[in-house]
C-alpha cells in the first residue's frame, strides 16, 4: 500500500495511491500514521491539480545514520572510517520538503551535495527495542535525499549547517508499507544522467539494527524518519539542475535544484 499526502490547492488530504490514481482517505484526526484511516470512495488523478506532497512529516526527528555504506566512507574520508558503531545525528523537521518542491541552496556553502537514501517512517511508538523486534514498528519506507553542504562538514565537527539547512531533506513520493529491503536498488540521478548506483544490501546496518539504534538512544514516535546512509557517488548540485533519487519498489522522487 502506498500512503501519500496531497493538496489539491483547497486543503492537504491523504489517500492510497493506486497507479495514476488515489483512493481518497478520511482520517479521523492528524494522518493515518497517527490515528485510524478509511476511504472515503473518492478517487483523484495523481498530477495536475492534484499535487504529491511530502509523505509524512516527522513528529519530533529524523534520525540519521552516516557512514553506513563502506564504498561511501572511502569517498569521503576525512569524516573517518565506517565501522560497527555508526554516525547518528538528527535533521530537524524543517529540512522536509515533497515532491517537485524546490532544493535552495545554502549560501554559505560552495558544495552542496546530493545522497540518495532508503527512508524508514516509523509507526508505533518504541524505545529501547531488540534488532529482532524492530519491525514491527516500522510503517513504511520512502525515498529521500539528504541534501549536505559537503564543504561545511568537512570543516565542523557539529553538522548543523551542514545538514540542517531548509529544504536539506526532500521526502516521497509516498510511503510504501509493503517492501522487502534486504537487497533493493538505490540509485540518484542529475539531469536524467545516473549518478548513484547502489543496493541495499550493502548497508553495514540493515533496517531493523537502524530502529534497534535509534531507539535505543531515544524513544520514537509515529511518524519519526530514520534515513539509512548513502552509496558512494555523491555529487555536487548546481542551481538549474533537477535531482532524482530513485529505489526500487518506491518510485522516483524529483526536485529542482535554485540558488537561495
Amino acid at each position: 500500500m502506498r500512503l501519500a499526502r496531497f493538496t489539491d490547492g483547497v486543503a492537504i488530504r491523504h489517500a492510497i495511491v493506486e497507479g495514476d490514481d488515489a483512493r481518497v482517505l478520511a482520517v479521523l484526526d492528524g494522518d493515518p500514521v497517527h490515528t485510524a484511516a478509511s476511504p472515503t470512495g473518492e478517487r483523484v488523478p495523481v498530477g495536475g491539480a492534484v499535487r504529491l506532497l511530502a509523505p509524512v512529516i516527522p513528529t519530533s526527528k529524523v534520525v540519521c545514520l552516516g557512514k553506513n555504506y563502506e564504498a561511501h566512507a572511502r569517498e569521503v574520508p576525512n569524516r573517518g572510517p565506517a565501522s560497527d558503531v555508526p554516525i547518528l545525528f538528527l535533521k530537524p523537521s524543517t529540512t522536509v520538503i515533497g515532491p517537485g518542491e524546490e532544493i535552495r541552496l545554502p549560501r554559505y556553502s560552495t558544495d552542496v551535495q546530493l545522497e540518495a537514501e532508503l527512508a524508514v517512517v516509523i509507526g508505533k511508538e518504541c524505545s529501547d527495542v531488540a534488532e529482532q523486534d524492530a519491525m514491527a514498528y516500522v510503517l513504511g519506507y520512502t525515498c529521500a535525499n539528504d541534501v549536505t553542504a559537503r564543504d561545511l562538514q568537512r570543516l565542523e565537527d557539529q553538522w548543523f549547517r551542514a545538514k540542517a539547512f531548509d529544504t536539506s531533506l526532500p521526502l516521497g513520493p509516498w510511503i510504501e508499507t509493503d517492501l522487502d529491503t534486504g537487497d533493493i536498488a538505490i540509485g540518484s540521478r542529475i539531469n536524467g544522467v545516473d549518478i548513484q548506483c547502489g543496493r541495499s544490501r550493502d548497508m553495514i546496518h540493515g533496517v531493523a539494527a537502524a530502529v534497534a539504534m535509534a531507539s535505543a538512544v531515544g524513544r520514537l514516535l509515529p511518524g519519526d524518519v530514520i534515513i539509512t546512509g548513502t552509496p558512494s557517488g555523491v555529487t555536487t548540485l548546481h542551481p538549474g539542475d533537477v535531482v532524482e533519487v530513485d529505489i526500487e519498489g518506491i518510485g522516483v522522487l524529483s526536485n529542482p535544484v535554485v540558488a537561495r
